[in-house]
């Protein structure tokens, strides 16, 4: 019998971790968020150790995302395409940026612990995000973990601006590499 559904779902805590009420106003406040999901990931055992949350232009919460791979089995369940998924579910719009073709919507902001890998870099393009807000680069992911990030282009900052996408990198870095730390040294564990 083929499959024909796909059921993913976020780990039970982040309802009770993620406060959709606030603005959070700030890059820092927003990559700070991302961070703090990534650690309470890998706390809670319930994925790698990766955050991500997408903001709406009133700098509030679209929705979030965690990694969910070993819990899902299943290799897209990385945490910026789970709240790209979730995103695009709430607001029924598959380019979260356009509310029709044309019409824009954001800008819509995605903040993540750590820079997209080779799968989520596409991804961000295509979900339309008009901001990209990274904490830890993808060589501290490499060097921490066991993780491989996969290609990317030589120029892939300027491939996502060239396309409307403003990148910032290396907010909060450091916090974002404990983060990565700990679960290196935890032997790279994969729950």
């Amino acid at each position: 019998m083929l499959y024909a559904q796909i059921h993913l779902t976020l780990p039970p805590w982040v309802h009770e971790a993620v406060d959709t009420t606030l603005a959070y106003t700030g890059d820092a406040d927003k990559v700070a968020l991302a961070i703090d999901l990534s650690r309470r990931n890998i706390e809670a055992r319930t994925g790698g150790p990766f955050g991500a949350a997408v903001f709406g232009r009133d700098d509030r919460i679209i929705a979030v995302g965690v990694n969910r791979v070993v819990p899902h089995n299943c290799s897209l369940a990385h945490a910026e395409t789970m709240a790209f998924m979730l995103a695009q579910q709430r607001t029924q719009r598959a380019r979260l940026n356009e509310l029709e073709p044309g019409v824009p919507a954001g800008p819509i902001t995605l903040a993540t612990s750590a820079q997209p890998c080779c799968q989520c870099y596409g991804a961000s393009f295509w979900a339309g995000i008009d901001r990209l807000l990274i904490g830890a680069r993808s060589e501290d992911t490499e060097a921490l973990t066991e993780f491989d990030e996969g290609p990317l282009p030589a120029d892939w900052v300027g491939e996502l601006e060239r396309r409307g996408i403003e990148v910032v990198r290396d907010l909060l870095r450091d916090e974002a590499r404990d983060v990565l730390r700990a679960y290196g040294e935890l032997g790279g564990v994969n729950y």
